[in-house]
């Protein structure tokens, strides 16, 4: 077969195209919504990580948080995946639940250590100013505190959604039909590997170099911002 034969078997002959249109719209969804779970999961385990006693010493939210982060990045990310979907979530038919809980969690572990160094590098005297002028500690975290730090968690948040994205690339596993597994049975239809296997990299490449783009435009104007 030439380039154009398999090109028309791999995209256009019975429209394949549009299983790679809905396998991206399925990679899309899922990386969504794990990333919101995991930024809000993700700010509490951060917050519980810095608690502390009176005294200056780890509470004990703080070593549950710890706990949580290290079996999380301990284990691979398909493992817990496949926990998800055959153990805490097995009487559920939602592939796109399992699979957006499952990353979700994953990523809460990555994003608390993202937003706990993001606040460990505003200056300790912005707590003080605020506990000064009568504000409780949570609500100088709140008002003065995250605010600043927002400019050091953002850009590597966006870090973080492109490699989330680029993961749910296993959630095969499960049977959902994402952009992988669209180009597998397109595979498994034509017989041939080249083009369906290459052209899911170059949608994966195309999406994932736009929101570099805009990542790095987002950074330019926090740098901007700072030299005001």
């Amino acid at each position: 077969m030439t380039i154009g034969e398999k090109f028309t078997a791999a995209f256009i002959t019975e429209d394949r195209w549009q299983l790679y249109l809905k396998g991206l719209g399925i990679t899309v969804e899922i990386a969504l919504f794990a990333a919101i779970i995991g930024l809000v999961l993700g700010t509490v385990l951060a917050l519980m990580k810095l608690s502390t006693t009176r005294n200056g010493k780890p509470s004990l939210v703080n070593y549950i948080a710890t706990a949580y982060v290290d079996i999380i990045r301990g284990t691979p990310s398909v493992l817990q995946l496949l926990i998800m979907w055959f153990i805490v979530l097995k009487s559920s038919n939602n592939g796109v639940l399992v699979a957006s809980l499952s990353f979700g969690l994953n990523s809460a572990a990555y994003v608390s250590e993202i937003v706990r160094g993001g606040i460990l590098a505003v200056d300790n005297g912005q707590m003080e100013a605020g506990r000064s002028l009568g504000l409780t500690k949570a609500m100088t975290m709140r008002y003065i505190v995250l605010p600043q730090a927002m400019k050091n968690i953002i850009p590597p948040m966006g870090n973080e959604f492109i490699t989330l994205l680029k993961e749910t690339a296993i959630v095969g596993y499960v049977s959902l039909n994402d952009l992988t597994r669209a180009a597998n049975l397109i595979q498994s239809r034509t017989y041939e590997a080249f083009m369906p296997l290459i052209g899911a990299a170059v949608i994966y490449f195309a999406v994932i170099k736009v929101l570099t783009l805009l990542l790095g435009v987002m950074e330019r104007r926090l740098r901007r911002s700072d030299n005001r």
